[in-house]
């Protein structure tokens, strides 16, 4: 089975009096590109990509037998067993050649002419024995002279059919862990093509396409040069398969040649052949590919590493505050007490701000936690439907009402009077149509209030699941209790209201003034006896008055009482609305502030409740710390 192989190649520090050259692939500013390379290593050996933050990476895909094993071979100047999952990153390094793997913590030393076994040896020991896959990392640090500072992951060459030994889904397989390193955009895909196939039927390419549409981090290596040149050029400069960092040929060591040989033979192959010496020069050669990949690699770190920094420090603060709210290590009674009041300390504060301020730092995307907000969207609600109700709808069997409880209403005394009565009696029925709204309204707000509570409570004691059930019950206690004096006021307010007609206000007055200068026009129409039976009242509505033509002699004293009426009931009708605007945000403070703390510490530890809640929050924190230190 095989798994990634990470080579890392390094330059340790140089010594004194050594004499100074420029090692063939490496670049002339090496040195200047080094310490983002030494950062962004630190950063990978730290697993941040295990955190989401993804770091510029050099990617190599490619069909079967396109060459990778040998591009890289090329690059870091050492044998590679073929056929592995490589993660290589080469560096300037001394004369004397230095190699060593890291895998599962362990530091295996080896030599270059023993890599390739190594390499298999820690495979195996990895994975096991097979032909199947593994995405896990095998790193190899080689420090050679005369390599380009790189940082590279060569994943399994694409195969379709499995061999003996492989899961039947081998290409799947595959096919996820290419995705999986291509796709972040900090990845330069460095697709290796054979100069023998058509580029555009190349797996590799169609899955850099998938994810680098316009091939703007995607640059591609055309191996076996030598074994296909005809028409060469002419796919490299067409490039029909979109690969926006260009191109470059070049040709792999063959048998035993050193990595000197290959590389004065691949010089003259592209200077002396008939069809590939008319390539241009700026894209042959596997010093100019390693010159690109260094450039390459310089702007892409330098591009994402302050994004790096920034997404680093935001998952730090965010851990750092995570952490902050993990429970500390409560070893007494006392210390449970005190963590147990900067809990109630914390939410008060946290209630404070939504339910009564009317702040929402804290939920800025949670709408529902907007507290205040909901509330006045509620109160107006409640409005909208008093005003609505059927009951009150004043053009409905115009007067027919009034007409009746005046003629009930009579008395032996002086005409023309209202009788105290008669207004009484229509309040109150009216009154009675609407009573079981107000109650209706304080159980849906102090439901609203119970999920914004239990919401607050629970994040602030998160740590300390034994307290959360205890938590829920005395909020469920006390918001029963507040709903049911929140019920008992609106009903009382309600009784208030059937027994008295009274108001200060003087809208009441100018509203029936106004209402009864329409009255002279209503009484021709009426005392008439013939016409349209139906006209338009302003502040009523279209009315028919048809059926009044028999009442004239109450008549009037009945639209007198319906304009009464009318101007009372929009002030009784804010009333209930006021009323409950002022009880609500006075229950809460008294929730918030005094009635939720003792009744928590009452079911926490209080002869009413179950007990024990802060000896269960000790045992909570000691079985935290007992795992956390396991």
């Amino acid at each position: 089975m095989a798994s990634d192989l990470v080579l890392v190649c390094r330059e340790p520090q140089p010594e004194p009096l050594s004499l100074a050259h420029s090692p063939p692939l490496a670049a002339s500013y090496n040195e200047r590109i080094r310490p983002l390379l030494d950062a962004i290593d630190m950063l990978r050996n730290l697993q941040v990509m295990k955190e989401g933050i993804q770091l510029p990476t050099i990617v190599v895909v490619g069909d079967q037998s396109s060459g990778k094993s040998s591009v890289l071979e090329s690059l870091a100047g050492i044998n590679l067993p073929r056929g592995q999952g490589i993660c290589t990153r080469t560096t300037l390094a001394p004369i004397k050649p230095e190699l060593y793997l890291e895998f599962h913590g362990k530091v295996v030393h080896t030599d270059e002419d023993h890599v390739s076994e190594a390499i298999n040896a820690a495979t195996d020991e990895m994975a096991g024995h097979g032909k199947g896959i593994l995405n896990a990392p095998l790193t190899l640090v080689v420090k050679k002279d005369g390599v380009p500072d790189l940082t590279m992951v060569d994943l399994p060459g694409i195969t379709r059919v499995p061999v003996h030994g492989q899961p039947e889904n081998i290409y799947e397989q595959i096919s996820e862990m290419i995705m999986e390193y291509i796709r972040p955009e900090e990845s330069i895909i460095l697709n290796v093509l054979s100069a023998t196939v058509d580029f555009s039927t190349c797996e590799s390419i169609r899955m850099s396409q998938m994810v680098d549409k316009n091939g703007k981090r995607t640059l591609a290596v055309v191996t076996k040069a030598d074994k296909a040149p005809e028409g060469l050029l002419e796919k490299v400069t067409a490039d029909d398969v979109n690969i926006g960092l260009g191109y470059v040929c070049v040709r792999n060591r063959i048998g035993d040649e050193s990595y000197e040989e290959a590389r004065l033979e691949e010089a003259e192959l592209f200077a002396m052949h008939p069809q590939l010496c008319k390539i241009d020069k700026s894209i042959v050669g596997v010093p100019v590919l390693a010159q690109k990949l260094t450039q390459i690699q310089a702007t892409i770190m330098a591009k994402c590493l302050p994004e790096i920094v920034r997404n680093i420090n935001d998952k730090l603060n965010a851990n750092v505050a995570e952490l902050k709210r993990m429970p500390k290590n409560l070893s007494s009674v006392a210390e449970a007490m005190t963590a147990f009041m900067q809990i109630i300390g914390s939410a008060k504060e946290s209630l404070r701000k939504v339910l009564l301020r009317g702040e929402f730092d804290e939920y800025p995307d949670e709408k529902n936690m907007h507290c205040t907000a909901r509330l006045a969207e509620m109160l107006n609600q409640y409005y909208d439907e008093l005003q609505n109700c059927p009951e009150n709808d004043p053009t409905t069997n115009f007067l027919l009402e009034e007409l009746e409880v005046l003629e009930e209403a009579k008395s032996i005394g002086l005409p023309n009077f209202l009788p105290r009565t008669a207004f009484l009696t229509l309040l109150q029925r009216k009154v009675k149509a609407i009573s079981s709204k107000p109650p209706s309204l304080g159980v849906r707000a102090w439901d609203y209030i119970d999920g914004v509570v239990i919401r607050v409570l629970m994040q602030h004691s998160e740590n300390y699941p034994q307290l959360q059930s205890s938590t829920r019950r005395a909020v469920f206690n006390l918001i029963n209790k507040m709903k049911e004096k929140t019920i008992d006021r609106m009903t009382e307010i309600v009784e208030m209201e059937k027994l008295t007609d009274y108001t200060c206000n003087p809208e009441y007055l100018s509203e029936w003034n106004e209402l009864m200068t329409q009255q002279d026009q209503f009484m021709q129409v009426i005392n008439s006896g013939f016409g349209p039976t139906k006209m338009d009242l302003e502040g009523i509505g279209r009315v028919d008055v048809g059926h009044l033509w028999n009442h004239k002699q109450l008549v009037q004293q009945a639209f007198d009482l319906k304009m009464r009426m009318t101007a009372y009931w929009k002030i009784v009708l804010r009333r209930f609305v006021d009323s409950m605007a002022l009880h609500l945000p006075f229950s809460m403070h008294n929730l918030v502030n005094n009635e939720m703390e003792k009744e928590i510490v009452d079911e926490l530890i209080g002869p009413n409740g179950g007990g024990g809640g802060i000896d269960r929050m000790l045992e909570e924190a000691r079985r935290w710390w007992q795992s956390a230190r396991s």
